[in-house]
């Protein structure tokens, strides 16, 4: 399975050790020349910084080749190039964060996997324990609302 990457899922699975994850649940990761600049940007940590000078082989970079349609514009521009890479490649499955951009995926009938959703998957196939990510996520700068953690431990208890 092929998916596209935007900036905050990468960031917090470098941030917490999980990134290698993504290659145990998707095999290949496309990431749009935005997206890859934003790790790099002097603001990143220098953890996340470091892992984006050096990219395993299961990422791939990709240049966007089309201009983004008229729900994209507001968007910041990894969002918009992850979704617009995802349109050009058709690929249905995009890992993103934040609410605007997963809105206007949905929109363009693109399944969404947040930093959440993975590391709760990535427990479920038994490839990490979700409670001890979930503790480091939370000792980085992820906003995670009490109500969205208490949904997720809930969820874990379910077959």
């Amino acid at each position: 399975m092929i998916v596209v990457a935007d900036t905050s899922p990468l960031n917090y699975l470098v941030l917490i050790d999980e990134i290698d994850l993504l290659r145990q649940l998707f095999g290949v990761v496309l990431l749009p020349a935005a997206v890859l600049q934003e790790l790099k940007h002097p603001k990143a940590s220098t953890k996340v910084r470091a892992w984006a000078e050096e990219l395993p082989g299961w990422i791939e970079v990709c240049a966007v080749q089309s201009v983004p349609g008229p729900l994209l514009l507001s968007l910041d521009l990894g969002e918009r190039e992850a979704l617009q890479l995802a349109i050009e490649r058709n690929i249905d499955t995009i890992l993103m964060d934040e609410a605007a951009g997963r809105m206007a995926a949905r929109a363009l009938r693109i399944e969404v996997r947040g930093t959440l959703g993975i590391l709760e998957r990535g427990g479920k196939l038994g490839f990490i324990d979700f409670d001890s990510a979930l503790i480091k996520l939370e000792e980085t700068s992820f906003r995670l609302s009490p109500a969205v953690r208490s949904l997720f431990l809930r969820r874990k208890q379910l077959p």
